[in-house]
């Protein structure tokens, strides 16, 4: 069976920082429950997660920031609030056998 890996169109270096950026922000506690919030819920907004994880606001976005820097969610402002989705395309990427095909021989 052969694998194909999708660091084909960009350098090796591009890549590796590209997953550095993911997976520093997967890399904290807070932003692991934040997801799980996301995922259980669908969609929330900042005000949802505020009360539900007992951070202020500022932290809040911080957080929410790296995530979506990191592309692992999606932000849609609806009047003066901002709701959250994963990004179930990253996300899955993130977890699939494309991404193990740089670390993995057969």
């Amino acid at each position: 069976m052969t694998r194909e890996c999708a660091v084909n169109e960009t350098s090796l270096d591009d890549t590796f920082q590209t997953y550095e950026k993911k997976f520093k922000a997967l890399a904290d506690q807070r932003r692991l429950h934040i997801l799980n919030e996301i995922t259980e819920q669908g969609e929330v907004c900042v005000c949802d997660l505020s009360d539900k994880l007992h951070l202020p606001q500022s932290k809040l976005s911080y957080h929410l920031k790296l995530l979506l820097d990191a592309d692992l969610i999606q932000k849609e402002t609806r009047g003066t609030w901002s709701y959250y989705t994963l990004n179930h395309k990253e996300m899955n990427h993130l977890l699939s056998e494309e991404l193990c095909c740089l670390f993995r021989r057969d």
